[in-house]
């Protein structure tokens, strides 16, 4: 009986499944919903940033959001300079660390933290977009993302007590969205004074940490509550609004105002090189103030002439005395194409007594490197007078003019934070047209157009005409276009002539007010042209 039982129990159980298989695949099928929808499809463009995050989360922010713009190019620029960014970094790494630890050793009775191995790894960080934010301020904001999954090798020792511990940081993975401002903008390279950089979300930051040969990390429950840890501790000390600031210059020395001027006259040279294959040379002297943007100042050409004679005298406004000098460079006038450069020298300004004229004759040379052997041969030489005169205690900002007069108060109306610049157009000389000369300045400033009238037949002609141009803010690193055209006095086969152009920046005028200088043209032979800047302000 117990063999028979065991059969049909074995064939009960059998045909049992069976027949709830068949039940329960008929009841799945039947009692499924008869109204199901199709899928909607809707294009990426019509998800949110959330929505994208969640079904493509490795598609770079300049994909997902449009106001992210698209930098391939930096992160090429950063996988050639890494190996040197790495040095670098922890390099820098090493001193910001330094009174940190000092600090912690002695308040934790701690022997010595010293780091045995610091390198970020061969893998850079790359950028998955940026933002570009542009403010009324004298700054520049930019909100890359950054994503950095790297292989570093951080190895620190520490000593206490008697006993010493290693610990190790590896595979490292760090996403965040910082804000990186620089400011203020200022006239001198690199351009602004300081680096500010906070968080504008809590970053992710994951990592391995090896102590004693163990990874800590694999540890249950630690991952998570380190991680909660350093993303609260790093958004206390860095998260928006609260910024660490990265000094790059002082910004005293950056945004330096005159203390003085230099006075110059361009005597005379002797035995200039000749450069001219049929002839001798035309020879005439560009001079300008090293560190300093203003446009270079120029003699008259000399035809011919191996020896010539100037006897001219220009004013340079002096900024700073110890690391300023004079470059003086003597060219070779062509009438087509580059001109040839004869010889150069300079002169520091450090060699130079306040208040006392100095007569130089100095020897041209090719350049001022002195191991260049070229510089031994003979190219002339060029004999110049100079006298430095730093401004005295009360002395005013006019005083860097050619004359005195004081800069007016813009006028009511003018924009809050901005001011009123005011171009007086006074005269110019040694104006030459090919086949007229008839002048006229236009003067073009962020697209508005003022012009002079044209004065017939002369070539220094005398306009004393003044403009205005309004402006939102202060114009710091914006330039003044000026030209000077001829007109043709009558109707006839020839056109307008361009007698030459200048572009002024703007800078200067604005830290000090008022300046009245004599700009060398460009493309003349020897036109300039005098104009008066001001910045008026309520």
């Amino acid at each position: 009986m117990g063999f028979f039982s065991s059969i049909l129990s074995f064939f009960g159980f059998g045909i049992g499944i069976s027949i709830g298989v068949v039940i329960g695949y008929y009841l799945f099928i039947y009692f499924q919903p008869t109204d199901v929808k199709d899928p909607k499809i809707r294009p990426l463009v019509e998800l949110d940033s959330n929505t994208l995050d969640q079904m493509l989360p490795e598609i770079p922010n300049w994909v997902k959001n449009p106001d992210f713009d698209r930098i391939d190019w930096l992160n090429k620029f950063i996988e050639h300079m890494w190996p040197y960014l790495d040095k670098a970094i922890c390099k820098m790494a090493k001193e910001i660390a330094k009174p940190i630890i000092a600090e912690n050793t002695a308040k934790y009775k701690i022997d010595s933290v010293e780091f045995e191995t610091l390198t970020l790894g061969s893998l850079p960080p790359t950028f998955q977009g940026m933002k570009v934010y542009i403010t009324d301020e004298k700054e520049l904001i930019m909100e890359p993302s950054v994503k950095w999954a790297g292989n570093p090798n951080i190895t620190v020792v520490v000593k206490a007590y008697g006993l010493k511990a290693t610990a190790q940081v590896i595979d490292l993975q760090v996403f965040a969205l910082p804000r990186i401002t620089l400011k203020p903008l200022v006239p001198s390279f690199p351009c602004f004074a300081k680096i500010v950089v906070s968080l504008m979300d809590k970053p992710h930051v994951d990592f391995g940490l090896k102590l004693l040969g163990a990874d800590l990390m694999a540890i249950p429950g630690l991952y998570r509550v380190v991680q909660e840890i350093i993303k609260t501790q790093v958004a206390r000390m860095y998260l928006w609004p609260k910024v660490l600031e990265v000094p790059i210059m002082d910004l005293s020395k950056a945004m330096k105002k005159p203390v003085g001027i230099l006075h110059v006259k361009v005597v005379q040279a002797f035995k200039l090189k000749k450069k001219d294959f049929m002839g001798k040379s035309d020879p005439y002297v560009k001079l300008k103030l090293t560190e300093d943007g203003m446009p270079s100042k120029k003699t008259t050409v000399k035809r011919n002439n191996l020896n010539p004679e100037w006897n001219e005298d220009f004013k340079l406004i002096v900024k700073d005395p110890e690391s300023q000098a004079l470059e003086l460079i003597v060219y070779d006038w062509e009438q087509v194409g580059k001109h040839d450069k004869i010889g150069m020298n300079v002169i520091p300004l450090k060699d130079l007594t306040p208040e006392e004229t100095k007569s130089l004759t100095l020897d041209l040379l090719k350049n001022m490197d002195s191991n260049d052997p070229t510089n031994e041969k003979m190219r002339g030489q060029l004999v110049v007078e100079t006298i430095y005169q730093p401004f005295k205690e009360g002395d005013t900002d006019e005083d860097m003019s050619d004359d005195s007069a004081t800069v007016d108060k813009a006028p009511e109306g003018t924009p809050a934070g901005g001011g009123l610049l005011v171009v007086i157009v006074h005269e110019a000389q040694d104006l030459e047209g090919k086949h007229h000369t008839n002048p006229f300045v236009r003067l073009l400033f962020k697209g508005e157009e003022k012009k002079t009238k044209h004065i017939k037949k002369n070539r220094d002609p005398r306009w004393e005409e003044e403009f205005q141009f309004m402006c939102e803010e202060p114009p710091i690193h914006d330039k003044l276009h000026v030209e000077v055209i001829s007109r043709p006095s009558s109707i006839g086969i020839h056109s307008k002539e361009n007698l030459g152009y200048l572009d002024i920046s703007l800078g200067d005028v604005v830290n000090n007010r008022r300046i009245n200088e004599k700009y060398n043209l460009i493309d003349s032979k020897n036109g300039r042209i005098q104009i008066e800047l001001q910045w008026q302000t309520s």
